[in-house]
């Protein structure tokens, strides 16, 4: 599983332009799922997205986790993350879960937020065309991969 964490003050995800998730001051998710991935990466990986330090104290330094500040998640899924560029001009995307398992994971990633924190959680959805937009608080952005 990789994931792309990028520090926000707000994001949006729009489908046809029709709002499906918004959140303020938070974190954005960009998750592509490895045809390796397994359920047990699912823990490791969000909490430690959890109670990773990338807010600002009251100092300026970055000590406070998304659960430090109240902050919000919106987790989008994003298959292009293990696109293979290395031959040719056009990514291949070999290595990505087939459909089927990655919505499953993608989805058990989103239910492991919900019931492991008192976050609001708000997602993309699976197999769509979205319009991903961000504001990035920082710029902070993190790749986690397991």
């Amino acid at each position: 599983m990789k994931i792309v964490m990028q520090r926000v003050s707000e994001a949006s995800v729009f489908i046809d332009q029709e709002q499906i998730g918004h959140i303020g001051h938070g974190l954005l998710l960009l998750v592509g799922i490895h045809e390796d991935d397994q359920e047990e990466h699912i823990p490791w990986l969000a909490d430690k997205i959890l109670k990773l330090r990338v807010f600002d104290d009251d100092e300026g330094k970055m000590n406070w986790s998304v659960q430090d500040v109240e902050g919000e998640i919106l987790v989008v899924p994003q298959f292009t993350l293990y696109g293979d560029y290395e031959q040719g001009n056009r990514p291949s995307y070999f290595t990505a879960a087939d459909p089927q398992k990655a919505e499953k994971l993608y989805e058990n990633l989103i239910q492991y937020f919900k019931s492991h924190c008192g976050l609001n959680i708000e997602t993309g959805r699976f197999g769509a065309y979205m319009d991903v937009q961000l504001h990035n608080d920082g710029p902070v952005t993190l790749v986690l991969e397991r």
